[in-house]
């Protein structure tokens, strides 16, 4: 075999949003389109020659032909080995997980999270550092500067058919050592170190019933593994666990809208205890009782609450973070600590220093993430399994557990509205009109509401000084209700609006409203402040969830 050096132009637009870069199918399949940007890592992380890199995705289609050619370009890179997961899949917090035991330098994955596959579909692509971590900007900002200037990239001309992605084993491509390792194990080994599954386990054996839809995307391995094999829940427990390269035409977004069908199952009479869902790459989760799709906000706090029942917190967590547009239901649990709640940008890849630096032990987002320090991702699955041993550990159910988190610290209606695929030029102009109407905002009154701050959310990094700005629109208002306004960096199509909402609320009587009636008026406020209906064209959300 040899090492081959193609002479290339580079493409405009390879810029990684929140999530590393994210296009159409069809856009990575454009000669050389993958390569240049592979390249534009490899050229961008320090001398990778002699080291091990972690490679794998959710399986989504193209997803084997692009864990090929970066295979192929690690071994042109000098790369010592590649750890790849059998079939090319490896969830994202698996990738984060193999990457710490194993001591790597990196790894890649390949996913569009819980955008829709398919060959007509998204696809994605992002660089993980050695903390297991997503890059942090100044590697991403690096990469997309290297990716404008680009003139050739380096490949092994390996046949694609000696490449053997099937087989657990170790073989050669060139002088690096390819090992294709089980795409569960290692993970499932972190799990049991966190968790009691001795106690869920005999929560099973008690004729406790769940429904986890995996949504034929990749947790749907480690759910059967974990939760069907190990934990002996009965079979079928798990349903479309069997990963495919368009989901089953599912859109693998684990909300109330997208995961319909687990919704009618948790709402019909006689339906399961527990409900859970996770998305394309296993990052992100629902938990749904019988009627009652728990906030993600609200999931956040109520973990950080009971975090002492888990084994592999039972001393005490060292503070949470949160993203900016998350509820601040997490504060409330953090005052009730004395610990301390930070509030960052949204994207993940801001979590890690404050994990490397035992600043904090739990943290999340409002778009169904949440995690801890035992990975540096988002992990879906290990929030389902600590509501799992949360339930087996208190005896109670999901709507108990969260009522009487309410009843403890009040609580906090949120909602989030998607305006999606937007024309980019109007979103800009939303953006722009209300960045214009800061300075005269605070003091405003609105019917009920009195403004307390407007700003355009800035971060200072409080362990490497960095400062991130222009990270969305917060509206602040005197009872600590809020409205943010922000551009997502996650959709492949002109622009997504994302209006959150939220309304803390202290008297118990009004806990059962319904979420939108108690939001109405943030609603028309956020309406009228930002000209939403009239610059979009759009009557209302896309996406309500």
């Amino acid at each position: 075999m040899a090492i081959r050096k193609i002479t290339v132009q580079a493409y405009s637009g390879q810029k990684p949003g929140t999530s590393g870069l994210r296009k159409k199918v069809t856009v990575f399949q454009q000669p050389h389109y993958l390569e240049n940007f592979v390249q534009s890592i490899f050229d961008s992380v320090g001398n990778i020659s002699g080291q091990t890199i972690v490679v794998g995705g959710d399986g989504r289609f193209y997803n084997k032909t692009a864990v090929k050619t970066i295979i192929k370009m690690a071994a042109a890179a000098g790369v010592k080995s590649v750890l790849v997961g059998q079939n090319g899949i490896l969830s994202t917090p698996a990738v984060s997980c193999v990457i710490r035991k194993y001591k790597a330098f990196g790894g890649i994955v390949l996913s569009a999270s819980h955008n829709p596959g398919g060959e007509d579909g998204d696809f994605g692509i992002k660089y993980n550092v050695s903390n297991g971590g997503p890059a942090p900007e100044k590697i991403t900002d690096a990469i997309y500067a290297k990716s404008q200037t680009i003139e050739s990239y380096n490949i092994s001309d390996t046949d694609d058919s000696k490449i053997n992605l099937d087989s657990i084993g170790t073989y050669q491509v060139e002088n690096t050592l390819i090992q294709v390792i089980d795409s569960v194990d290692d993970y499932a080994e972190l799990m049991a170190t966190l968790f009691d599954f001795s106690q869920i386990k005999q929560l099973f054996a008690s004729g406790f019933t769940m429904r986890f839809d995996a949504m034929h995307a990749v947790s749907g391995p480690y759910a059967k593994k974990i939760i069907e094999d190990i934990l002996k829940a009965p079979a079928g427990t798990v349903v479309n666990g069997v990963p495919l390269e368009d989901f089953g035409g599912l859109h693998p977004d684990p909300n109330p809208v997208n995961a319909e069908d687990l919704i009618f199952h948790m709402n019909k009479a006689g339906g399961p205890e527990f409900g859970a869902a996770s998305d394309g790459d296993a990052d992100r989760n629902m938990i749904v009782g019988p009627n009652f799709p728990v906030a993600p906000s609200d999931s956040l706090a109520i973990l950080a609450a009971n975090a002492t029942l888990i084994p592999g917190y039972k001393n005490g967590i060292s503070g949470i973070a949160r993203s900016m547009p998350t509820s601040t239901a997490a504060d409330k649990v953090a005052t009730a600590l004395g610990i301390n709640c930070y509030e960052t940008p949204t994207g993940w890849k801001f979590f890690g220093n404050l994990l490397d630096a035992d600043k904090v032990t739990l943290c999340g987002e409002e778009s169904y993430g949440t995690g801890s320090n035992h990975v540096r991702e988002k992990d879906g699955l290990w929030a389902v399994l600590f509501w799992l041993n949360l339930i087996a550990a208190t005896k109670k159910s999901v709507v108990q557990l969260v009522n009487e988190h309410w009843q403890r610290f009040g609580r906090n209606f949120y909602s989030r509205h998607d305006y999606e695929a937007i024309n980019t030029d109007k979103a800009n102009q939303l953006m722009e009109g209300l960045r214009r109407q800061l300075p005269e905002l605070k003091g405003k009154v609105f019917a009920n509401y009195t403004v307390k701050l407007a700003d355009d959310f800035s971060y200072l990094d409080p362990i490497d000084g960095s400062t991130s700005s222009k990270q969305g629109i917060r509206i602040i208002f005197e009872d600590d209700s809020r409205i943010i306004f922000r551009l997502s960096g996650t959709g492949t199509e002109g622009a997504t609006l994302r209006l959150y909402l939220e309304k803390y609320e202290k008297n118990p009587s009004s806990y059962g409203k319904a979420t939108q009636e108690a939001l109405s008026e943030l609603i028309s406020i956020a309406d009228k402040v930002a000209k939403i209906k009239e610059l979009t064209g759009m009557s209302e959300p896309t996406v309500v969830t």
